[in-house]
C-alpha cells in the first residue's frame, strides 16, 4: 500500500514538472517572442538553460545511476533563483505595462518558485538513494527510474543499452557543471545580476 502511494506520488510529480517545467515555459517563450517582449524572451531563454538538468536527471535515471538524485535536487534549488536572480531583467519586466503576458509570466515564476521549494524539500529524504551503497535498488529509489524508462520507451531506441543514455546524460551533466562553475567564477564577477552582456 505505501509503496503504491509513494508509486502515485512520484508520478504525480513528473506530471507535473511537465507541466510547469515544459508545457507552460515553452508556450510562454513562444508567446514572449510573438510580442517580442526582449526581458521575458531574455529570462526565459536563462530559465531553459537552467533547467535543461532535469533533463539531463532524466538520462541519468535511466541508468539508475545515483548522482540523479543529486542532479534534481539540485535543479529544484537552481531554477526558482534563475527566475529572479537578474535584477536588470527584473526592473524591465516589472516597468513594463499590464497585459496577459505579463500576469501569465508573473503567474508562472511564483507557481515554479513555490512547487519548486515544495519538491526540494520533498526530494531531502530521496538523496541517500544518492550516496548510500545499494539504496539505488531499493523500491524507495527505483520508483524514480520508473517514467524515465517509459521516456526512453517512448521517445528513444530500446537498441542502446540504460547504460548508454546513463552516460550520455553524465557528459551532460559535466558540460553542465563546467558552465555553471565559469559562471560562478567569472561572469558572475565581471556581470553581477545583470543578465544583459556589458
Amino acid at each position: 500500500m505505501q509503496d503504491e502511494i509513494l508509486r502515485a506520488l512520484v508520478w504525480t510529480d513528473y506530471r507535473l514538472t511537465l507541466l510547469f517545467m515544459v508545457f507552460i515555459p515553452l508556450t510562454l517563450i513562444i508567446w514572449a517572442a510573438i510580442k517580442k517582449a526582449d526581458a521575458m524572451v531574455r529570462l526565459l531563454i536563462i530559465y531553459w538553460r537552467v533547467a535543461s538538468l532535469l533533463g539531463i536527471t532524466v538520462f541519468i535515471l535511466i541508468a539508475s545511476w545515483p548522482i540523479g538524485f543529486v542532479s534534481n535536487f539540485c535543479a529544484y534549488i537552481l531554477i526558482p533563483i534563475s527566475l529572479w536572480f537578474w535584477v536588470d531583467l527584473n526592473d524591465e519586466i516589472d516597468d513594463q505595462s499590464q497585459s496577459s503576458l505579463k500576469l501569465a509570466l508573473t503567474s508562472w515564476r511564483w507557481a515554479v518558485s513555490i512547487y519548486c521549494t515544495i519538491a526540494a524539500i520533498s526530494t531531502i529524504p530521496f538523496l541517500r538513494c544518492g550516496f548510500v551503497s545499494g539504496a539505488i535498488e531499493t523500491t524507495f529509489c527505483q520508483v524514480w527510474t520508473e517514467a524515465p524508462l517509459v521516456f526512453r520507451e517512448w521517445f528513444l531506441t530500446d537498441r542502446y543499452e540504460p547504460g548508454v543514455w546513463g552516460f550520455l546524460g553524465v557528459v551532460g551533466l559535466i558540460f553542465y557543471v563546467l558552465y555553471l562553475g565559469y559562471f560562478v567564477i567569472i561572469r558572475l564577477g565581471k556581470q553581477g545580476r545583470s543578465a544583459m552582456e556589458q
